[in-house]
C-alpha cells in the first residue's frame, strides 16, 4: 500500500460479483476493508430463477471463513444505501464496531447499483427500482460525504455502455469541442442503450455536479463487460468464490458462452454478432479498483478512466469459446439468434484506454489459454446449468 493510500475501504455492493473479490483483495494488501449489500441480486436471482453456478454463502459466512483462513478481517454490514439513515451509521463506523473504529472511511468503492440492462427493461417495476436504487443511493453517497468527510475518495464502477457507439474515437471521459471559433472541454456525450446504462450516465452527472459544486473526489471507473470467477483471494476454496451468472439477465457475454458449450448448448449470438465491446478479466478489475485508491483524484476533481483491457466483437468471443471447446474436446457450436436488445450490430469502435495503463495496470489477455482454463472450470459445474436460463427472455421492443 503506497504512502498517503487509503488505510480505510467502505465497499459498497460488497456481495457483487465484483464486491465480494474486491474486499478480499484489498483486505489482503493490507487496507481496513468494510462491505456493505442489501443483497439484492441474490434476491432478484430468486425472483427470476437465473441461480449463480456456484452456491456462495452469504457475506457474513464468507467473511468468518475468509478471517480462519487468512487472519483478515472483512467487516460486514446488511443494508440498504437508499435508506440515508443506515448509510449514517455506516459512515459514523458504529455499526462495524470496535476494530474498524468510529469515523468515516478514506474511500468507497461504490458497486451497490442495480447492474443489469436486461433487469432495467423487464417492465415499469424493475425500470422504477432500478432508477431509484443507483440515483438515490448514489446522491446518498454524496451526502454522507459532504457530511461526514469531504476528502474522502469516491470510486464508483460506470460503464463503456454510457457512451454507446459513436462513430467518432471515444475518450477518456471528456472531449475537446471547437465551435464557432471557440473552445470548451465537456464530458463525452453520452447514448446509452438501456435503461440501465442511463442511470449510469445520470449518475456520472451528478457526481460530476457536485464535484463542482462540493469539491469532492471521484474516480469513475467506466467498465467493460467482465469475465471470469477465479481470483487468487479465493485460495482454492469454493465458498469464497464471487456470484458466477450465466443467464440472460445477470451474465456476461463471455461467461453466457462458457456455461452454454459447458452446456452443449449453442452459443447465442444475438444477430450479426459484429457489435464490438471492450473486456476486461475479474483480476484486472481488481487492480483497477487498487490502483485508483492507492492513487486518489485530487478535490475537486471527477477523474474518468475507461476500464477495459481489449475490444472484441461477439463473433469473436464465441469462436475463442469454439477453440476452447477444441482444447478439450468439446464440440461447441454457434448459432445466431434475433437480437432482443435495440443496437447497432455493425458500427465503428475505437475507446482511448490509457489512464489506468499510466498508474502501473499489468494487463491478463483473454489467450487461448485463459478461455480453455475457464471453460475447464465451468466444466466441474455443467450439471447444474438450467438450460432454462440460457435463451433470453426479456426485448427491448
Amino acid at each position: 500500500m503506497a504512502q498517503g493510500a487509503a488505510k480505510k475501504v467502505l465497499i459498497l455492493g460488497g456481495d457483487g460479483y465484483l464486491g465480494w473479490p474486491t474486499a478480499m483483495h484489498l483486505a489482503k494488501l493490507g487496507y481496513k476493508v468494510a462491505a456493505v449489500d442489501n443483497y439484492f441480486r441474490r434476491w432478484a436471482c430468486h425472483q427470476l430463477n437465473v441461480e449463480p453456478l456456484v452456491d456462495v454463502p452469504n457475506m457474513q459466512i464468507r467473511a468468518e471463513l475468509y478471517e480462519s483462513i487468512t487472519d483478515q478481517t472483512i467487516h460486514i454490514a446488511v443494508g440498504d444505501i437508499t435508506n440515508y439513515e443506515f448509510l449514517r451509521k455506516v459512515f459514523e463506523g458504529r455499526i462495524f464496531g470496535e476494530q474498524w473504529g468510529e469515523g468515516p472511511p478514506d474511500a468507497v468503492v461504490h458497486y451497490a447499483e442495480q447492474p443489469s440492462a436486461p433487469y432495467s427493461m423487464i417492465d415499469q417495476e424493475k425500470a422504477a427500482f432500478t432508477l431509484t436504487n443507483n440515483l438515490v443511493g448514489t446522491a446518498n453517497l454524496v451526502h454522507a460525504v459532504k457530511e461526514y468527510e469531504p476528502a474522502c475518495h469516491i470510486v464508483k464502477l460506470g460503464t463503456m455502455g454510457v457512451y454507446g457507439t459513436p462513430n467518432i474515437d471515444i475518450e477518456e471521459g471528456y472531449l475537446d469541442v471547437e465551435h464557432k471559433g471557440r473552445k470548451h472541454t465537456f464530458l463525452f456525450p453520452k447514448c446509452p442503450g438501456s435503461l440501465y446504462h442511463l442511470t449510469k450516465a445520470q449518475d456520472a452527472d451528478l457526481l460530476y455536479f457536485y464535484v463542482r459544486i462540493w469539491d469532492i473526489r471521484v474516480t469513475d471507473l467506466n467498465q467493460g463487460p467482465v469475465y471470469g470467477i477465479e481470483t487468487e483471494e479465493a485460495l482454492h476454496e469454493e465458498r469464497l468464490l464471487t456470484i458466477f451468472n450465466y443467464d440472460d439477465v445477470f451474465g456476461t457475454v463471455f461467461n453466457r458462452f462458457l456455461a452454454q458449450a459447458a452446456a452443449g448448448f449453442p452459443l447465442t449470438v444475438y444477430g450479426k454478432g459484429e457489435q464490438i465491446r471492450g473486456y476486461i478479466n475479474i483480476k484486472d478489475t481488481l487492480a483497477c479498483v487498487e490502483l485508483s485508491v492507492r492513487n486518489p483524484a485530487d478535490r475537486g476533481q471527477y477523474r474518468v478512466f475507461n476500464q477495459f483491457v481489449e475490444t472484441f466483437t461477439v463473433n469473436e468471443l464465441a469462436e475463442k469459446v469454439v477453440q476452447a471447446g477444441k482444447n478439450l474436446d468439446i464440440d461447441v457450436e454457434i448459432k445466431s439468434i434475433p437480437n432482443p436488445r435495440r443496437e447497432a450490430e455493425e458500427h465503428y469502435y475505437n475507446p482511448t484506454h490509457t489512464g489506468l495503463l499510466e498508474l502501473g495496470l499489468e494487463p491478463h489477455y483473454l489467450t487461448e489459454e485463459v478461455a480453455t482454463g475457464m471453460l475447464s472450470f465451468v466444466m466441474n459445474y455443467k450439471g447444474k446449468i438450467q438450460q432454462g436460463c440460457i435463451l433470453p427472455k426479456i426485448s427491448w421492443t
